[in-house]
């Protein structure tokens, strides 16, 4: 099928480009809309227990999340005569707008304690704005424009997770502009010295336009059918930028490679049109089977109950499609266009004749640094095989202390509004709204038969470690005593035929110690079944809900890796060498992520908010990016290396052999997606983004130069033979089913010399390997 459509592509070139370029104005207009599509949240389950509490205190009480808060700052004290009158004032003014429902303040509910700062100059007035995630949203700019800066005496700012969502929303769009803008040039200088011509530097970059186009009315489509995660959008650009212009590196490096094998006359449209279709049918092949990797490694992330974690699989998906589309379409298009002009403009030749050296021939270019330090690597195999081994390891031991938490306001700059609200929340209130952990039960019958029962359970619930006080509608209880009776205040606890509970803690919910008392809440004897929720119900509920999904998780990435690694190797142990180096890389990463986000080191540098934990979702979003990504790699340097070794039957020579002419390639893709994240990076001002991309950057070069340049020749070349062994049933699974670089060859193809008639390895072992 590749080789009829790079046939196709060769006698029309200009037709693909006509219908590359309709598509183009198509996606452009129906796929930009996009962005104000896109939701926010999605990091809790919706069938958790605290979810279906907060649905439970919807329907039975009519109580919400209060989403909107505006802190309002008085010039002396809240408590003077003209704050609490302009708060007042400020209070009806806000309950009177459309939409906006449970409007209470610290002057409006007989001077709240928990809704004034301690040092009292700072007052809260609360809300919830009604209509969903989206229309909540976009009315944050008008309420701001009308409730925001002086009103009257006071000074107003609006915060809550409604206006955090708007503020994560923009700031996510200047990012991904920023991150655009410099990418590209950069990304230029860097094909650059990769390609060396201006022209074929220019390539892949054109190739990319159709791909983000294409990405754009991809998520467009899905949010006609279901909410996507903003986030969404800069992970898939980021992903689908990096991962593109790697696959045109490969695919016009093996077209380059196919020209000299036809004697490099570019100015020969058959030699040139041949080289395209062998590179179509070669590397071609290997970029739809690695882009199907990450595919699957993406599709696990749809096994989690969550919607950030569907959205970016959903999303990822159709974003590696269009990578493969774009690297098997697009570029073998462009190489036809352009034909000999592909090395115009080649900058080499020039520095070339500046120093007066010649070009390197092609027995310099298989025998490069790559071939040496394969060759220095099996020289000492076990040793290089247990430092590196143990070197991983360690990198990786800071992750053993993770801690976890879910996504707040800290995530945004310091300038965003909503976090300049929740940062004076957080150091000048004693009390925080958000803390509060809600108990309901419902079917109980009437509350007011029901009240010894309820007093009873809330005294319970009162002595329990970390809980401050506790208000039902028998009273307020702390420590174990009853500090105030039930009033009109508590008499709101109670509804037909339900109660709930508002639990204070004295301690931070997203902790070990707020962890314990979610625990313990659920664990304590409760006269009916009752159900929790607060923040930190959340946290729990969604670790349970990861922790639960997690291996059937592993389960289909290391099945279906297994599964592709095999039909492209034939091979038993070399899947399962792929999946542990994989793993130690991995684990490195996670301990420099703790290390630096968690714990704080560098976290300045890079002008992170450190909150002592990790954001739940972000290992296993990473983890799965990144195991699909570094299978990616593992695909093409397998596939030549098997390519080799069919040829020559001779491990160690194939090994050698097949790192040089991949190890370049690889360590120019790596480089080229490293640069995409290290400019996520530096632009995004999101906390999680810049986990991320500094995340991904790390777990490339891990991945890259101790992964690929030390432990795969060295287990390969401690493995010797036994790499390419499997039982004879799943040989002839291979022989009908296996995939191969090598041009004109089916999986089952042996090697055109036995290994046992191979001539010895030119690599003496180390003493003792």
């Amino acid at each position: 099928m590749l080789d009829r459509l790079a046939r196709a592509i060769v006698r029309r070139p200009r037709a693909f480009l006509i219908a590359v370029l309709a598509f183009m104005l198509i996606a452009g207009p129906l796929g930009g809309p996009v962005v104000g599509k896109l939701v926010n949240g999605g990091f809790e389950d919706p069938k958790a227990e605290s979810s279906l509490a907060k649905q439970a205190l919807d329907q039975h009480f009519g109580v919400k999340d209060s989403n909107l808060v505006l802190l309002v700052q008085a010039p002396g004290s809240v408590d003077a005569a003209r704050a609490a009158e302009d708060g007042a004032a400020l209070t009806r003014r806000l309950a009177a707008e459309p939409g906006i429902s449970q409007v209470g303040s610290y002057w409006s509910r007989g001077r709240d304690q928990r809704l004034r700062s301690e040092d009292s100059r700072y007052a809260m007035v609360v809300g919830h704005i009604g209509g969903g995630e989206n229309a909540a949203a976009d009315r944050v700019e008008g309420l701001r424009e009308k409730f925001a800066g002086r009103q009257g005496s006071l000074d107003v700012k609006i915060g809550g997770s409604t206006a955090m969502g708007f503020d994560t929303d923009h700031t996510v769009q200047k990012d991904l502009q920023r991150m655009e803008a410099i990418a590209f040039p950069v990304l230029f200088l860097v094909l650059l010295l990769v390609f060396g011509s201006l022209v074929s530097a220019l390539l892949p970059l054109l190739m990319v336009l159709p791909l983000l186009l294409g990405t754009l009315l991809m998520l467009r489509t899905i949010t006609l059918f279901t909410d996507v995660s903003v986030f969404a959008l800069n992970v898939t650009t980021i992903i689908g930028l990096g991962i593109a212009i790697d696959y045109s590196l490969f695919i016009v490096t093996r077209y380059r490679e196919e020209v000299r094998a036809r004697g490099g006359d570019l100015t020969d449209k058959e030699v040139r049109s041949a080289a395209i279709v062998a590179a179509v049918r070669t590397a071609g092949r290997t970029v739809v089977f690695s882009a199907v990797t990450v595919m699957l490694s993406m599709a696990a992330l749809a096994l989690f109950p969550l919607l950030f974690l569907r959205s970016i699989a959903v999303a990822g998906i159709g974003v590696m499609l269009f990578a493969a589309l774009a690297a098997t379409i697009v570029m073998p298009m462009l190489l036809a266009l352009f034909g000999a002009k592909i090395d115009s403009l080649d900058l080499r030749k020039g520095v070339r004749r500046l120093f007066g050296r010649p070009p390197r021939s092609r027995a310099e270019l298989e025998r490069g640094v790559w071939h040496r330090l394969a060759t220095f690597v099996m020289r000492f195999a076990a040793p290089v095989a247990v430092v590196a081994t143990a070197a991983l390891l360690f990198l990786g031991l800071p992750f053993l202390r993770a801690e976890y938490s879910l996504p707040d306001d800290r995530q945004l700059p310091k300038t965003a509004q909503s976090r300049q609200v929740g940062d004076v929340i957080r150091e000048d209130f004693a009390a925080r709204e958000a803390d509060v952990i809600a108990i309901v039960a419902t079917g109980i019958g009437d509350p007011k038969r029901q009240t010894a029962a309820i007093g009873a359970y809330a005294e319970r619930i009162s002595k329990l470690d970390g809980v401050e006080s506790v208000a039902s509608s028998a009273g307020v209880f702390a420590h174990g005593a009853r500090v105030a009776p039930a009033g009109p205040a508590t008499a709101s606890l109670a509804g037909k035929s339900a109660t709930y509970l508002r639990v204070s803690p004295d301690v931070e919910p997203f902790s070990a110690a707020g962890e314990r008392l979610v625990h313990d809440i659920r664990g304590a004897d409760s006269p009916w079944p009752v159900r929790v929720a607060g923040s930190g119900p959340a946290l729990v509920d969604t670790k349970d809900a990861l922790g639960d999904r997690m291996p059937a998780v592993l389960g289909f990435m290391t099945l279906s890796t297994f599964v592709l690694l095999f039909l492209f190797t034939g091979s038993l142990l070399l899947p399962l060498k792929a999946l542990l180096l994989n793993a130690l890389s991995l684990s490195a990463t996670f301990g420099a992520m703790v290390w630096i986000f968690q714990e704080g080191h560098l976290a300045g540098a890079l002008d992170a908010t450190v909150t002592g934990s990790l954001i739940t979702l972000t290992p296993i979003l990473m983890f799965c990016l990144m195991f699909g990504l570094s299978m990616d790699y593992e695909v093409f340097m397998l596939s030549r290396i098997k390519e080799e070794y069919e040829r020559t039957g001779d491990n160690t020579a194939a090994v050698a052999r097949g790192l040089e002419l991949t190890g370049r390639l690889v360590t120019a893709a790596a480089l080229l997606l490293g640069v995409v994240m290290v400019v996520s990076l530096f632009t995004a001002q999101i906390t999680f983004q810049k986990m991320l991309g500094l995340g991904l950057a790390v777990a490339l070069l891990v991945d890259t130069l101790v992964v690929r340049g030390l432990l795969l020749p060295a287990f390969m070349r401690l493995a010797g033979s036994a790499n390419w062994w499997a039982p004879a049933a799943l040989r002839r699974v291979y022989g009908r089913f296996g995939l191969s670089e090598a041009p004109g060859r089916r999986g089952g193809g042996r090697p055109t010399k036995a290994p046992s008639e191979a001539k010895e390895p030119d690599v003496p072992a180390a003493a003792g390997s």
